[in-house]
């Protein structure tokens, strides 16, 4: 049987580059992971967790469940595409078995089985095999027709903007582009000469043979298998250095999360298995405000991974992002994106310690005691509003109540955490944590999202129950410590704080409380989907303007709603709206403290 031909040189020299290249990352990332995640490999492969890990493989990478949630078109695409070349391959190894047995053929002659069949005497045609593998094809071509029209008319398939390839992306693109239909022309030029093919290729053939005769398809017959074998060679070398990695990159990461890896809040080997996962699909390009509100296009996530990935990340770059959770909220592979800016600003500005911060040593300003402890936090402390509410709350409700900040205190950290500034951040969280162990208490409550998520994440306060104030004000509430009037007259409408909905995953407690008080409007965007205020003390590029602009948008939306007040549980958005909107904006403890009984 001969199974080679001078075409398969491309074909060949492609794969042999894509398979070392990746083999050759694959052992570098792995070499360098820490020495817990290597063991968290090795006790997760033999468990449940890789085959539940199998299952998540088939259903994002092959069938690409997310981004079918997201855009069905999309979906549909990237499915025929990944599913379509998948299923291509695998019923493309059963014809040559059923055909041929279980002998050994070396790769190209499955790949190119269509033209090796005729060349080796194989004249019988199975119906069903040239009817499945035409109906792949077309299924395949469908979706690189769909990815020319996405790139011509994105905003007819849901997207108003597109990613900026760098060059071997263009390559790897254009390759990619032409290998299905390639393949098709190939495949029909030799129906055309010797019969067989399905509905696709053998009636394509037969007008080809109609259309140009015997002489003309035979002259077609080797040139157009070169340019199918080339197409495939160019987008094999091309695909390791390319967006395409995230074929076979996407894939473990789906078993590393199942292994309980996790970027950390500094960079580590796992982080290019996130980085590299990036398809650039685009899709997160839209939910970002610095794009749709500022007209910034040059910063989102896609851009971000795209230059760190090829190491010419600035620092402009790393730090122009609120840091919302917008993106990330719709990323189909479910990158990071917080985690890894934050790792490269991180390794960009941290400045070591150098004991700029021990005048931290000894510094209490709290009063009361209590089993409570209420943390304001700096922002609170700048709209003492909410602080007033939240004592006539604890009043009401006769809670003893420590206060760890009333007359100022201690950053909780996670601005500069944000910021990159790691080491100052630990600095400060290991002084908090010190006062709230020294004053014993059970439970600290706070007003401010951006506490709430460094407690909980980085505080590693065992025994101490950690709660936002909507969720401490409803416990109150539904305990019967607390009673509020209800009217339907009073209308209100709520805005989720990033840090606190996306964040934080607290959506339904701030809405019950209003629902306890007045009748709740909507706005268009909510919960998962809400817009951000625009003032992130993540994002330390853009100016005042720029953030009210984004602002008076967020305003609109609610102002447009019709509600009486506009309501948030984060008192940096509350700033941040409050000038922007004609509506009274409070924070969520300020109707119930008004609305006592």
């Amino acid at each position: 049987m001969t199974f080679f031909a001078d075409f398969c040189i491309p074909f060949v020299v492609g794969a042999t580059v894509m398979f070392a290249a990746v083999v050759i990352k694959y052992a570098a990332w792995f070499h360098r992971l820490p020495k817990s995640d290597k063991l968290s490999i090795l006790k997760g492969l033999p468990t449940a967790k890789s085959i539940a890990a199998a299952w998540e493989a088939v259903r994002e990478s092959l069938l690409h469940r997310r981004i079918f949630r997201v855009n069905p078109v999309l979906g549909y695409m990237h499915m025929s595409l990944a599913f379509g070349w998948f299923l291509l391959i695998v019923v493309g190894w059963i014809e040559t078995v059923a055909y041929l047995g279980f002998r050994w053929v070396p790769l190209q002659g499955h790949v190119f089985f269509k033209y090796f069949a005729p060349l080796n005497g194989i004249w019988e045609h199975k119906p069903v095999f040239d009817f499945a593998m035409d109906l792949l094809l077309l299924f395949v071509l469908s979706g690189v027709a769909l990815a020319w029209f996405k790139r011509m008319k994105s905003r007819a398939m849901g997207m108003k903007r597109t990613t900026k390839h760098v060059l071997f992306d263009r390559i790897a693109l254009s390759a990619l582009w032409f290998v299905f239909p390639a393949r098709l022309v190939a495949e029909s030029v030799t129906c055309g000469i010797y019969g067989g093919g399905g509905f696709l290729t053998g009636g394509l053939g037969s007008l080809l043979d109609k259309a140009l005769g015997q002489e003309a398809l035979r002259a077609l017959y080797e040139p157009t298998w070169w340019f199918y074998s080339c197409a495939l060679g160019v987008f094999f070398i091309a695909m390791p250095f390319s967006r395409y990695m995230h074929i076979f990159t996407e894939i473990p990461l789906i078993f590393l999360r199942r292994y309980k890896l996790r970027p950390e809040s500094h960079e580590k080997s796992y982080d290019n298995f996130e980085v590299e996962a990036c398809s650039r699909c685009g899709i997160c390009i839209d939910p970002c405000q610095l794009q749709s509100v500022l007209g910034i296009n040059d910063v989102q996530s896609v851009y971000f991974l795209r230059d760190r990935r090829y190491n010419m990340l600035q620092q402009k770059i790393a730090n122009n992002c609120l840091m919302c959770g917008r993106c990330e909220q719709t990323c189909p592979v479910g990158i990071n994106l917080n985690t890894l800016r934050l790792n490269s600003r991180t390794t960009m500005r941290n400045i070591p310690n150098e004991g700029r911060y021990n005048y931290l040593r000894g510094l209490d300003r709290s009063e009361g005691e209590g089993r409570v402890g209420y943390f304001a936090g700096c922002m609170t402390l700048l709209t003492p509003n909410t602080l007033d509410a939240m004592r006539r709350i604890f009043d009401a409700a006769r809670e003893d109540v420590w206060w760890a900040d009333k007359d100022g205190g201690v950053c909780c950290g996670r601005p500069l955490k944000l910021s990159g500034e790691v080491d100052s951040a630990r600095k400060m969280i290991d002084y908090n944590k010190e006062l709230f162990r020294k004053h014993g208490i059970a439970t600290l409550v706070t007003s401010c999202p951006i506490c709430l998520r460094v407690f909980r994440e980085e505080y590693d306060l065992e025994g101490i129950e950690v709660l936002h104030h909507s969720e401490y004000i409803l416990r109150l509430m539904r305990q019967g410590r607390l009673r509020v009037g209800y009217s339907s007259e009073r209308t209100f409408t709520y805005h989720d704080p990033c840090e606190l909905g996306r964040g934080s995953g607290i959506y339904d407690e701030p809405r019950a409380v209003i629902e306890a008080v007045g009748v709740l409007a909507e706005p268009d965007h909510t919960r998962k989907d809400a817009l951000c205020c625009g003032s992130s003390v993540a994002n330390t590029v853009i100016n005042d303007a720029q953030q009210l602009t984004i602002a008076q948008g967020v305003a609109r939306e609610l102002d447009d709603t019709g509600a009486d007040t506009v309501v948030t549980s984060c008192p940096l958005c509350k700033k941040a709206i409050a000038r922007a909107s004609a509506k009274n904006v409070v924070d969520l403890s300020e109707i119930v403290a008004v609305n006592l009984k």
